[in-house]
């Protein structure tokens, strides 16, 4: 790592470790001086260990713990208890009192994925897909204010800007409220910037305020390990700009830096109109550096921290609505033409997972960058936080 990114890396995880162990504290009626005495010390090596500090509450088997979980459920005895998995759950109908009838609603759209040009795939983020879906909410008289939810680490910068001006249409008609997941960087933040408020995760990525163009020089790989030369004919210096069989130039260096600075400019003044901050300021603390949630909350990237609930409750209260429905975006395909896609899905990213093993996340990264094209707003890295 450069000093510069060592010190941004310091500074993300140092904040979602210092979240995680207050949060631990607290749950867990610790002090978290404490907390960093065991972790540092490795004093919980055993289930023993664990229960000495109060990690857990007690030491048992499986059948103990049934047992407890029935008597806790006022059942006689285990096969009385119904089980159900996570997904029933989260299907469950609430129990609370039902609202009274209405036509209002709070749209939640979700943009999650690599921020790509056109349509998109379905873990993709499409510039056009993602635009029509945020029309269609804005020119709904029934929604009364639209959350969006992102989860990205950017992408294409042509495909952001057009996603971005789309949301700031939206938002000058209704309320419009960002909800950061894991991840809202670079492009992420871009479609992100304009919003009335901007609700962030404590551990969200976000940030990476920057650009960069990126061309593939293979000339080696051809001329060395496949002995394959290249000769050709143009009409003009420029002509074959973006060619991988040679370097480029420092003409065509200089062209797409001039690209690359423009498009880093026009991001910048996007987040500085949005964030009502000047291009200084947004420029001192982007120039691609990543922060995290916390501490983009004392920047002023972010507006509060919280999740999707608290965005939904926020862009209520602004559009002056108590009695809405929650309506998610865009609409679900049906049950099994999703189910067939998910199903081809599966099949290949397991076949995938038990030839590469390991090496499949890494693969799977090699290819997503083949395929970025033109000048990029998007994280240049992959985090992986354990």
């Amino acid at each position: 790592m450069s000093e510069e990114n060592l010190q941004q890396v310091a500074s993300y995880v140092n904040a979602f470790w210092n979240h995680f162990v207050t949060e631990i504290a607290a749950s867990r009626k610790i002090d978290a001086a404490q907390l960093h005495v065991i972790a540092d010390s490795v004093l919980v090596q055993s289930a023993e260990d664990a229960l000495t500090y109060k990690m857990v509450d007690k030491i048992g088997y499986k059948d103990e713990f049934l047992t407890d979980l029935a008597s806790k459920t006022s059942k006689d005895e285990i096969d009385a208890i119904k089980f159900v998995n996570l997904n029933r759950y989260t299907k469950t109908k609430s129990t609370a009192p039902a609202k009274e009838f209405t036509r209002d609603k709070v749209a939640v759209i979700y943009a999650s994925g690599d921020i790509v040009g056109g349509k998109g795939s379905a873990d993709q983020i499409g510039s056009d897909a993602l635009s029509e879906t945020i029309r269609k909410a804005r020119l709904d008289e029934k929604v009364k204010a639209v959350v969006l939810r992102v989860n990205s680490p950017g992408g294409d910068a042509l495909a952001s800007e057009v996603i971005w001006r789309e949301a700031l249409l939206c938002k000058q008609s209704k309320p419009f409220i960002v909800s950061m997941g894991d991840v809202a960087a670079s492009g992420g933040y871009y479609i992100s910037c304009m919003a009335d408020t901007i609700v962030a995760q404590p551990n969200t990525i976000t940030g990476s305020i920057g650009v960069f163009g990126l061309l593939f020089n293979a000339k080696e790989m051809f001329n060395n390990k496949l002995g394959v030369t290249f000769d050709g004919y143009e009409t003009g210096p420029y002509a074959n700009t973006g060619t991988i069989t040679r370097p480029l130039t420092e003409g065509e260096r200089r062209v797409l830096q001039n690209s690359v600075e423009r498009v880093y400019d026009t991001f910048t003044k996007r987040v500085a109109d949005g964030r009502k901050m000047s291009q200084p300021d947004v420029d001192s603390i982007g120039q691609g550096r990543v922060w995290s949630g916390i501490d983009a909350l004392q920047i002023g990237l972010v507006d509060v921290l919280g999740g999707l609930d608290d965005a939904v409750a926020i862009a209520a209260k602004k559009a002056g609505i108590t009695n809405y429905r929650v309506s998610e975006m865009p609409e679900q395909k049906e049950a099994l033409q999703q189910f067939m896609e998910e199903l081809s899905g599966d099949v290949e990213t397991r076949y995938l997972k038990s030839k590469l093993g390991s090496d499949f996340e890494l693969v799977k990264y090699a290819n997503e960058i083949m395929n970025w094209k033109g000048i990029q707003a998007r994280l240049p890295f992959s985090v992986v936080i354990n």
